[in-house]
C-alpha cells in the first residue's frame, strides 16, 4: 500500500502537469499573453516572501543555519560542477561553434533581480515571525502554496504556448536536444552524490533536489510541500546560486565551450540569461539555448515532482 505521502506527492504531480498541459492547449492571444506575463512577474515575489513566512514558522531555526549552509553550498557546487563538466566534454567530443567573434557583454551584468529575489525572502521571514505574534489571523492559508504553485505553473504553460516555439522546431534543433539530456542527466547524477554524502537524505529527495535545474521559484515550493521549509531554502539558494553563477561565467566559456555556456544558465536559459547568452555568443546561439531552456522547462517540474512522490 502506497504511504499517505506518496498519495499526496503523486496528488501534487497531478496539480502540476493539469495546469502545465492547460496553458499549452489554451489559445494564444496577446492580452492573455501579455497579462500572464505581468503577474507571473508578481508573483515570483509574492512565492518567495511565503517561502520566508514558511521558513520563519521552523522551529530552533538558527540552531540550522550552519547546516542549511553547507547543504546550500555542497548542492550548488555538484549540481553546478557536473552540469558543466558533462557539457564540457560534450563540447570537446562534439564541437560546435558559433560565427559570432565578439565575445564581450553589450550591457553590464546585473544582479539587481537576484538580488531582489534573496531581499523577498528576507521580507517574508520578518513578515513571519511578526504575524504570529501582532496578527495570528493574517497568517496565510495552508494550501496557499500549492494554489500559487498551479497558478505558477499555468502561467509559465501559457508563456511558452505564446512565445511562438513549437515543439517541432525545438525537437528538431539536435544540438538542443542533446545538450539539454546531457545536462539533464549530469546533474540527476549529482543528486545522486548528494544523498551518498547525507545521511538523512535519500536518493530521491537528492534526486529531487537537483532536479530544480534553476527554477528556484518552482523548487521552493515543490521541495517546501515535500520535504518542509528548510528544505525548500536549501532548494531555494541552490537555484538562486546558479543564476549568480550563469550571469558572471557564461561569457567565460561561451568561445569554448558554447553548450557548458548555455546549460549554466538551466531553465532560466529561455528567459533571464537568454540576453546574456545572446550578447556573449550571438544570434546563432539563441536556438540553441532556446530548445535547450523549453526542454529543461518541461523536465524541472516533472522530475522534481516524481522524484519527491517516490519518497
Amino acid at each position: 500500500m502506497p504511504s499517505a505521502q506518496s498519495l499526496q506527492s503523486l496528488i501534487t504531480l497531478v496539480l502540476v502537469l493539469t495546469p502545465l498541459f492547460l496553458g499549452f492547449v489554451l489559445p494564444t492571444h496577446a492580452t492573455l499573453l501579455h497579462w500572464s506575463e505581468k503577474i507571473l512577474g508578481y508573483l515570483v515575489y509574492i512565492i518567495l516572501t511565503l517561502v520566508g513566512i514558511e521558513l520563519a514558522q521552523v522551529a530552533g531555526l538558527s540552531e540550522q543555519v550552519f547546516n542549511i549552509a553547507l547543504y546550500v553550498l555542497v548542492l550548488a557546487v555538484l549540481t553546478i560542477g557536473t552540469g558543466l563538466a558533462g557539457l564540457m566534454i560534450f563540447d570537446r567530443l562534439r564541437p560546435w561553434h558559433s560565427n559570432n567573434k565578439t565575445q564581450t557583454l553589450a550591457h553590464p551584468v546585473s544582479f539587481r533581480g537576484s538580488l531582489i529575489q534573496v531581499a523577498c525572502v528576507a521580507i517574508g521571514y520578518a513578515i513571519g515571525k511578526l504575524l504570529p505574534v501582532y496578527a495570528p489571523s493574517a497568517m496565510p492559508p495552508e494550501n496557499s502554496m500549492t494554489a500559487l504553485l498551479m497558478l505558477l505553473i499555468l502561467l509559465v504553460g501559457i508563456g511558452l504556448k505564446g512565445s511562438g516555439i513549437s515543439l517541432r522546431e525545438v525537437l528538431l534543433n539536435k544540438r538542443g536536444v542533446q545538450t539539454s539530456i546531457i545536462f539533464t542527466v549530469s546533474v540527476l547524477l549529482s543528486g545522486g552524490v548528494f544523498s551518498l554524502l547525507f545521511d538523512e537524505v535519500s536518493l530521491t529527495q537528492g534526486l529531487a533536489l537537483s532536479s530544480g535545474f534553476g527554477w528556484y521559484s518552482l523548487s521552493a515550493i515543490v521541495m517546501t510541500d515535500a520535504y518542509g521549509a528548510i528544505w525548500g531554502s536549501v532548494a531555494l539558494f541552490n537555484d538562486l546560486l546558479r543564476e549568480f553563477t550563469a550571469l558572471l561565467c557564461i561569457p567565460m566559456f561561451m568561445r569554448r565551450y558554447p553548450s557548458a555556456a548555455v546549460g549554466l544558465g538551466g531553465a532560466t536559459s529561455l528567459d533571464f540569461t537568454l540576453p546574456i547568452i545572446q550578447q556573449s555568443g550571438g544570434l546563432q546561439v539563441v536556438p540553441l539555448a532556446i530548445s535547450f531552456g523549453f526542454i529543461i522547462n518541461i523536465f524541472s517540474p516533472v522530475l522534481m515532482v516524481g522524484f519527491s512522490a517516490l519518497g
